[in-house]
C-alpha cells in the first residue's frame, strides 16, 4: 500500500489467495488487474464529498485492487491533501472496508477511510474507490526492509498492544480480520502502527468459527493451510499477530517466523514466550486478542519452587535434565504413591524440575512443559513446582 519512495510493492509472494475449503462448492477467485485502473494526472470526483482527487502514482496492488498517492483538490476539513485512492473493479470488498471505516472511524490504530464512492468509466464499467489515510513511512515489511533492523521491545509491546485494540474491537463484535500480515500494517509518523484492509473482515455465528476460505499464505497458519482446521476462529488471528510480534523484533517481515528459530530473537525470554504462545500449537494460544494484550502489558509471574511434604497422591510430571536417568526417577515416584504423567496436563499437580536444556524453545524458563505450566497456572489449575534434591527426598522415604 503506501511506499513513501513511490515504487508498487512487490505482492507477488504475499498476497491474498484462496484454497479449497470441504463443503463448499466453489471459491471466488481474487485475481489481481494487470493493467492500471487509474493514470497519472487523472483527476476523479466524488458524487459522496463532491471533493476531487488528482492521482500522482501507484503505491501498490493486492487482491482485492490497487492503491494510488493522491491529492485532494479545493478545501476540506475532513480529508488532508495527501491521501491514498484504492481502487477496485470488485463491490464485496470495497463495501466492507468502507463500512468497516465507519465502524473504526475514532480508533487511533485503524487507517482511516475519509471517503468511499463508485466511479463510472466512460467504457460504462465501475470502479469502487476509498479516500484513505496515507502512511508516511509504508507498509511493515517495506520499512523494515529498509532499515535492516529490528524494533526496540519495548516499543514492539507498545505498538503491537496498539494494533491488537482494534482487534480487540473486531473480535467482541464476533468478527474475524483473518488477514493480519505486515502489508496490511502501516507505518505512520513516529513509527506508530495502524492497521488497514479490512477486505477479508467476517461475521462468525458461532465460537466454531468462519470457513477459511480467501487468506493470504505468508502468516496464515500452517492448520488451515494443511485443512487440518478447516475454520478460521479468533486464535487464528491471534497467530498472525505474533508472527508480526517476531517480526518486528528479527527486523525482517519477508518471511514467516519458524518456532525453531524464536529462542534467537533478540529480545527477553518472556517475549519469546509470548511469541510461541501465538505461533504454537493452537489450543494452547491465546484465544483472543484482549488476553494477549494482558500478556504484552504485565508483568510475567515468577517460576518459583513451591513446598511439598509427599508424593503420596500427587500427579506428577518431569522436566528438564535430570542427574539420573528419567526412567529411574519415574518407578521412585510410583512406588512414593505418585501418579506420573508423560507431560503436564490439566490433572497434574506436581512437576519436578531438572536443569534447563540450552536448547529450550524460549529461554531458560521456556521450555514447553514449562510453559504449559504457566497456561495452566493461568487458567486456576494449582501445580507445585519442585526440584530434583526435594523430588529425591521425598522419594527416598518409605511410604
Amino acid at each position: 500500500m503506501p511506499d513513501p519512495l513511490g515504487e508498487p510493492n512487490d505482492l507477488s509472494a504475499a498476497t491474498t489467495r484462496t484454497r479449497p475449503v470441504p463443503g463448499l462448492a466453489r471459491v471466488r477467485s481474487l485475481t489481481v488487474p494487470a493493467r492500471h485502473l487509474m493514470a497519472p494526472a487523472q483527476v476523479i470526483a466524488s458524487p459522496e464529498s463532491f471533493l476531487r482527487y488528482r492521482i500522482e502514482r501507484i503505491l501498490g496492488e493486492g487482491g482485492f485492487g490497487q492503491v494510488y498517492l493522491a491529492r485532494r483538490l479545493g478545501r476540506s476539513q475532513a480529508v488532508p491533501p495527501v491521501i491514498c485512492v484504492k481502487v477496485s473493479e470488485r463491490i464485496d470488498g470495497w463495501l466492507r472496508e468502507a463500512y468497516f471505516g465507519q465502524v473504526l472511524d475514532s480508533h487511533p490504530r485503524a487507517i482511516r477511510v475519509y471517503d468511499a464512492f463508485p466511479l463510472l468509466r466512460p467504457d460504462g464499467r465501475v470502479l469502487y474507490c476509498l479516500a484513505l489515510e496515507y502512511a508516511s513511512l509504508g507498509d511493515l515489511r517495506a520499512h523494515l526492509h529498509r532499515s535492516g533492523r529490528g524494533w526496540a521491545e519495548l516499543t514492539v509491546r507498545r505498538e503491537i498492544a496498539g494494533i491488537l485494540e482494534v482487534l480487540g474491537k473486531l473480535h467482541r463484535g464476533q468478527l474475524l480480520h483473518r488477514d493480519l500480515t505486515p502489508l496490511n500494517v502501516f507505518v505512520c509518523e513516529g513509527r506508530r502502527l495502524k492497521l488497514g484492509d479490512f477486505g477479508l473482515v467476517r461475521q462468525q455465528s458461532d465460537r466454531r468459527g468462519i470457513e477459511a476460505g480467501s487468506l493470504n499464505p505468508l502468516t496464515a497458519p500452517s492448520d488451515i493451510l494443511e485443512g487440518a482446521a478447516p475454520k478460521w476462529q479468533a486464535r487464528d488471528d491471534v497467530y498472525q499477530v505474533g508472527q508480526l510480534l517476531g517480526m518486528l523484533v528479527k527486523g525482517d517481515a519477508r518471511e514467516r517466523i519458524r518456532t525453531s528459530e524464536i529462542r534467537r530473537l533478540p529480545c527477553s525470554d518472556n517475549l519469546k514466550e509470548i511469541v510461541h504462545r501465538c505461533i504454537g500449537e493452537r489450543r494452547k494460544r491465546y484465544q483472543t486478542a484482549d488476553e494477549l494484550i494482558e500478556a504484552l502489558r504485565r508483568s510475567p509471574a515468577p517460576l518459583g519452587a513451591g513446598v511439598l511434604r509427599t508424593l503420596k497422591g500427587v500427579h506428577l510430571a518431569f522436566t528438564g535434565i535430570l542427574s539420573r536417568r528419567r526412567r529411574d526417577a519415574a518407578l521412585a515416584a510410583r512406588r512414593a504413591g505418585a501418579v506420573v504423567h508423560g507431560a503436564p496436563s490439566a490433572r497434574t499437580t506436581v512437576v519436578v524440575r531438572g536443569r534447563p536444556n540450552p536448547l529450550q524453545a524460549a529461554g531458560r524458563d521456556g521450555g514447553l512443559k514449562l510453559m504449559e505450566i504457566k497456561r495452566l497456572r493461568e487458567r486456576g489449575h494449582r501445580i507445585t513446582l519442585v526440584g530434583e534434591r526435594r523430588f529425591w527426598l521425598l522419594a527416598g522415604r518409605r511410604r
